[in-house]
């Protein structure tokens, strides 16, 4: 998920206290990478003293270094501004509706227990699992711990990821995330891109092996993408185009009117609708 996507101010909003703790940061934000090692440094001791244990602090922030392409990658997102055909031909739509079918109908059993479970159909699903990564393709290639870090300590929008930092030392503390895991710019993981609240938030673990692993199985992606919609209103049989039912859950899943347009039409299409 883009940055464009489910703009929740504190965790107040979106996880109870029973996941992460929350606590005022003292740590000094900054706009460059002169302060991020002390502030760093210091972050450690806030979490320390919140609760997070010292063990995986120092696994989870041993290898984390100031991620200049996550900045440019936040100062620089312009393909939300493109019209809506401009859009869709960037991202490659037409290839994901005629791939997206493929996938449908390899997966027909796995599409089939999501929609009876949580209501939602295969459609906008594969349109956000082939627009995110390319049906798992590629994730990404920033360390995911350096990229939250870095916009924790980023003055722009720092206490909304310094919840998200908190929820990543959650995920590698009970073995969900590697500290060497590679992601988006924006520290999104995984085949449809969860930024690491929304994991603890809304993650399934899709095939019964005990863990919410959203990189290497496509069954724990997509059951977290489905428990997210329905977690945002979705209403099992309800359409999803604009002005229905269902569009407001799929407008949770990104602010971005041109965004929310392609997984309705891409869906619609693999659907058959």
């Amino acid at each position: 998920m883009h940055m464009a996507r489910c703009a929740v101010t504190g965790l107040a909003a979106l996880i109870s206290t029973a996941f992460l703790p929350t606590a005022v940061s003292a740590a000094q934000c900054g706009n460059d990478a002169g302060g991020f090692s002390a502030w760093v440094a210091e972050f450690k001791r806030e979490a320390a003293g919140s609760g997070i244990s010292p063990s995986v602090l120092d696994q989870a922030l041993a290898d984390v270094s100031y991620s200049r392409a996550t900045i440019r990658a936040d100062r620089g997102q312009k393909s939300f501004k493109l019209s809506f055909d401009q859009f869709m031909k960037k991202r490659g739509g037409q290839a994901i509706i005629s791939r997206g079918r493929k996938m449908r109908a390899q997966n027909a059993a796995l599409f089939d227990s999501l929609e009876q479970r949580f209501g939602v159909p295969a459609g906008p699903l594969i349109a956000i699992w082939g627009m995110e990564t390319g049906f798992g393709s590629f994730m990404g290639k920033e360390h995911t711990l350096s990229a939250v870090s870095t916009l924790a300590y980023d003055c722009r929008r720092s206490a909304y990821f310094t919840d998200q930092l908190y929820a990543a030392l959650q995920l590698v503390e009970r073995g969900d995330l590697s500290p060497a895991a590679r992601g988006a710019a924006h520290g999104e993981i995984g085949q449809t891109q969860f930024l690491p609240v929304n994991v603890l938030k809304f993650g399934v673990d899709g095939d019964g092996n005990g863990h919410i692993d959203m990189v290497r199985s496509k069954a724990d992606a997509l059951a977290s993408t489905a428990n997210f919609l329905r977690g945002h209103g979705w209403q099992p049989g309800g359409g999803y185009q604009p002005g229905e039912v269902n569009y407001a859950a799929i407008q949770g899943w990104n602010a971005a009117s041109v965004y929310q347009q392609a997984i309705a039409i891409i869906g619609a299409e693999i659907d058959g609708d």
